[in-house]
């Protein structure tokens, strides 16, 4: 069973025990739960905001990381300006806990 989940503006094709960086959501310990977009669990797949009413994937906070370094340089010859700026993005890395679909009874 997998499902698709959305987050920091992109979309994830997730299962359960996998780990993935996201974009900076919560400290680390928190647990979070998603709505799904799409599920699929063998030959079914459920789609849609009405069809997925109650389904929802639950996920761990594990650390911190950041990405990969972007340099940035900006010239304008003959006038002497220049502008040299670096960016590292924060991510978070979770751990997929479980995934409920929407007919199964959970607590």
């Amino acid at each position: 069973m997998y499902a698709v989940i959305k987050t920091g503006g992109k979309q994830y094709k997730v299962a359960q025990g996998q780990r993935l960086d996201v974009e900076r959501v919560s400290p680390e310990g928190d647990e979070l739960s998603f709505e799904p977009l799409m599920l699929v669990d063998g030959e079914a797949v459920t789609a849609g905001t009405g069809s997925l009413t109650g389904a929802k994937v639950t996920a761990r906070v594990v650390g911190e990381t950041l990405g990969p370094k972007v340099v940035g340089f900006r010239y304008k010859n003959k006038s002497n300006q220049r502008r040299h700026w670096g960016h590292r993005q924060q991510y978070t890395t979770i751990e997929i806990t479980g995934i409920t679909s929407p007919g199964s009874q959970e607590g």
